[in-house]
């Protein structure tokens, strides 16, 4: 185990074996901010390497390096032994490297076959294609429909058709950007499974994760990046969860924040508090006429959280979206308040602009029902306090969204979802109503910590929130009462992981 301070160089070679990827004296500057100060990372071959790291440490930018999406300012990349110069994406396709990344590049409208075709060269046959689809689909253990339309997959199965995209292009090496983000745990379980027969076969991998459980169970190495320096690289087994949490966030860090980490037990309240949301027999629909949510019955309260749980695909999307008055239902009856805050899973697509300002993601909320002018001055200062108020870090409200790093781009969607109501915009008595999904998606475990400190306070101070999140341990940490959801049926179970998973698969 090293760390700071001592020679960079990560492990030594297996005899005979090239290690897959060296990365030496690596420096990229973008202004005035140094993003990687003489970074080196070696990866063996044969190994999963685990990099970790808060938002804005560098991962992503040494990462984008190796894959030709950024290139150095000064350093030299070597794949197996073999100095490389990536200037592009082809660059590193040709030198048999792969990235499957936490915001899929899939196009939705196209097919499995379609997707897997983009990028190749000549004309498109589609048998062709299908032939591979079926080479890959054996190769992996991936089950593969070269007909279906990407935008009708689960994201679990959208994973996949990332991956088999890699694959389909000869990468020996993976770098996969938080792959288990938003799965459920059973299919973060597997596709963990598959990445060390992928690595057994003689291959290698990157995984960028948040969650150090997840680091230590499946690396063999790892490396942890603090402000675009490496604080630790050494064999997994020698570190801890105390150890990489130091390393991420500093000396003065104690114990681990992750999200299975332990959290404060839920809060009871002391008498029963008004029912926010009831759901009596209600049933939703999809375009094509299939039951999403059935006969469901359910109440929330104010003052607690509830959880929400369930396989990708069951249901509970349409779930939070009719209590966020996102989506109508197709029968029973819905109590819910006219005004619900909504933190969604994907805030690129469906919560900011990236292109725009803080104050203009600001005066999203509650556009459509605004009459007149913006009072555009009046909506800088709100936007100042708000970002005061939940230590987001950027230079002014007038800052460019995309310029912020995730854990601020979330913690301004909070915010704004949020911190209206305590801002005067709605009445003081008025119970805060809030529906979150995977509200910590990519987050460090820092902005992560930050995100539960802030949904426990609401709840504290009297809010009923509604919390989705496809990390079992991360709902089981935040809940007062849970809710499952399976094949579009809704029913509470106990606060305990076993039952929650079976319950998760159909099983009583």
């Amino acid at each position: 185990m090293t760390h700071r301070g001592t020679p960079a160089i990560l492990a030594a070679r297996q005899p005979g074996v090239p290690n897959a990827l060296e990365m030496r004296g690596i420096f990229r500057r973008f202004g005035a901010m140094t993003a990687l100060d003489d970074v080196t990372l070696t990866v063996r071959t044969g190994t999963v390497h685990a990099l970790l790291g808060e938002n804005g440490a560098g991962k992503s930018t040494l990462m984008r390096i190796a894959y030709g999406l950024e290139v150095a300012d000064a350093g030299a990349i070597a794949v197996a032994q073999r100095a490389t110069s990536i200037a592009s994406p082809a660059d590193a396709i040709a030198s048999g490297i792969g990235m499957v990344h936490q915001h899929f590049t899939l196009v939705p409208a196209m097919t499995v076959a379609e997707n897997l075709a983009l990028g190749g060269h000549g004309v498109l046959r589609p048998r062709d294609v299908a032939r591979r689809v079926a080479e890959v689909s054996v190769l992996t253990g991936f089950v593969l429909d070269p007909s279906a339309r990407v935008e009708a997959l689960s994201v679990g199965a959208q994973q996949r058709v990332e991956i088999a995209k890699a694959l389909m292009r000869g990468a020996r090496f993976l770098i996969l950007d938080e792959p288990t983000a938003v799965l459920a745990p059973a299919e973060a379980e597997e596709l963990l499974r598959w990445l060390r027969r992928f690595v057994g076969s003689g291959n290698a991998a990157v995984l960028i994760t948040h969650k150090l459980r997840e680091a230590l169970a499946v690396a063999d190495d790892v490396t942890v990046l603090r402000r675009g320096h490496v604080m630790l690289h050494g064999p997994a087994r020698e570190t801890t969860r105390e150890s990489l949490t130091r390393a991420m966030l500093g000396d003065g860090a104690r114990g681990s924040v992750d999200a299975g980490a332990a959290a404060p037990p839920a809060r009871r309240p002391l008498h029963q508090p008004p029912i926010v949301f009831r759901a009596q027999h209600v049933a939703v629909r999809d375009a094509e006429g299939l039951p999403r949510v059935r006969d469901a019955n359910f109440t929330v309260n104010a003052g607690e959280i509830i959880g929400v749980i369930g396989v990708e695909g069951s249901g509970q999307r349409e779930l939070l979206r009719i209590l966020a008055g996102r989506l109508p239902i197709t029968a029973g009856h819905l109590v819910r308040p006219a005004d619900v805050g909504f933190v969604p899973e994907d805030r690129h697509r469906d919560a900011v602009m990236l292109q725009r300002s803080l104050t203009e993601n600001v005066a999203l909320r509650g556009a459509g029902a605004r009459r007149g002018l913006s009072g555009w001055p009046a909506l800088h200062i709100r936007t100042a306090a708000l970002m005061r108020a939940f230590d987001v870090r950027a230079p002014d409200a007038r800052a460019s969204m995309q310029a912020l790093s995730g854990g601020n781009q979330q913690k301004l969607v909070l915010a704004r979802e949020i911190g209206d109501r305590r801002h005067g915009v709605h009445a003081a008595s008025e119970t805060v109503a809030l529906v979150v999904e995977n509200p910590t998606r990519g987050l460090d475990v820092r902005a992560m910590a930050d995100v539960h400190a802030r949904l426990r306070n609401e709840r504290d101070a009297g809010a009923a929130i509604v919390l989705y999140s496809s990390d079992l341990d991360e709902v089981l940490s935040l809940a007062d009462r849970l809710l499952a959801v399976y094949d579009g049926s809704v029913r509470e179970v106990p606060l305990d992981r076993e039952a929650a998973g079976r319950a998760m698969i159909g099983l009583a």
